[in-house]
């Protein structure tokens, strides 16, 4: 049976009783009796300790029960000022002991000092750890620093070394204090198409224009202005100077070689553009 309310605002229900039709106007005593309607029981206070307590689904559940709903309000609202006082109560009753928690305390100071004395040892092992973590982290970092000169180091020797045995072969190559080229080599060089032009093939001039920048890039790679570099600079210098001489004689005799010499003409300006000879380039065209 459905929850009920009052059916008129002219007639008064009583809040725990129902109208029940009756079949005739002769049963009256007994269906107005309000003794003979069941009485609701109380809500059990179980129903709202479940852990997936939902009072929608709850109120639902109550579908059969015989009460109005103002009664089941008033029910609710007794049940929660019940609630609130035992829990007055009890916070009452619980403040009281917590009160008195501290008078009652008594001894533990011996094992408290014992555990704040292993807490300052044990505080201190932890800072001594971490001193020699530091100073190994701090040792590490030195020798990785040290690692890395040592790389550069060894890096910059073998750039010295490279440098050294590409300046000694284009030295070779110049015919440079005395220094023979070997006639295999020479005959290697020559261009079938410029073989009737005075002077060195573009090929080979080429090939010392290339070898000569490789050795100013690692001169720069090395620095300028070390030791080592200074020392080899002169002979640096006197490889440049050597192939423009060589390369400007070789320029006039293309020009003047007309038609015939102008490819090799282009091919020669390239090897100025490479040694970042322009200027040169220009006196060698202008004296031809």
């Amino acid at each position: 049976m459905s929850l009920q309310t009052p059916m008129s605002p002219s007639r008064p229900i009583s809040s725990r009783t129902f109208n029940l039709p009756s079949s005739s106007s002769s049963d009256t005593d007994g269906d107005d009796d309000p003794n003979n309607l069941p009485f609701p029981t109380a809500l059990p206070r179980t129903d709202f300790l479940s852990p997936s307590f939902d009072a929608a689904s709850y109120l639902s559940s109550l579908s059969d029960r015989h009460q109005t709903l103002e009664d089941l309000r008033q029910d609710l609202r007794d049940r929660s000022a019940a609630i609130s006082t035992e829990l007055l109560e009890l916070v009452n009753a619980n403040y009281t002991s917590f009160l008195s928690l501290g008078s009652e305390l008594k001894g533990g100071e011996e094992r408290v000092e014992d555990v704040r004395v292993g807490l300052l040892g044990f505080q201190r092992v932890i800072e001594e750890v971490k001193g020699r973590v530091g100073d190994r982290g701090r040792e590490i970092q030195g020798l990785n620093t040290n690692l890395g000169g040592v790389r550069r180091e060894i890096e910059t020797g073998r750039r010295m070394l490279e440098l050294s045995d590409r300046l000694e072969l284009l030295e070779i190559r110049l015919a440079l204090d005395g220094a023979e080229i070997d006639s295999d080599e020479s005959e290697e060089d020559e261009d079938e198409d410029d073989s009737q032009i005075v002077g060195s093939s573009a090929t080979k001039l080429a090939a010392l224009a290339k070898n000569y920048t490789t050795i100013q890039a690692l001169a720069d790679d090395i620095g300028r202005d070390t030791p080592y570099v200074k020392k080899l600079t002169e002979r640096i210098t006197k490889c440049r100077t050597t192939i423009l001489l060589d390369l400007g004689t070789t320029t006039k005799a293309a020009k003047k070689a007309g038609a015939s010499g102008q490819e090799k003409l282009l091919k020669l300006m390239a090897i100025y553009a490479t040694l970042d000879a322009q200027k040169e380039a220009i006196k060698a065209l202008k004296g031809a």
